[in-house]
């Protein structure tokens, strides 16, 4: 798989999440939006690896 592939993926993964977690947090479901927001950082850090290692082209 390329680089610029997983950057893709990781980013919508990142937007997914947003997406729920603002449905979560509208609800009220805390720990849901808590648990979102932990992926959320996670894909981020992943998505800064993946770019370092494949550089941004």
């Amino acid at each position: 798989m390329t680089g610029r592939r997983l950057q893709a993926m990781y980013v919508f993964g990142i937007l997914l999440n947003a997406g729920a977690l603002v449905a979560a947090a509208t609800n009220g479901a805390t720990l849901y939006a808590v648990t979102f927001g932990i992926v959320m950082v996670y894909l981020g850090v992943r998505f800064w690896m993946v770019r370092q290692s494949y550089g941004p082209h």
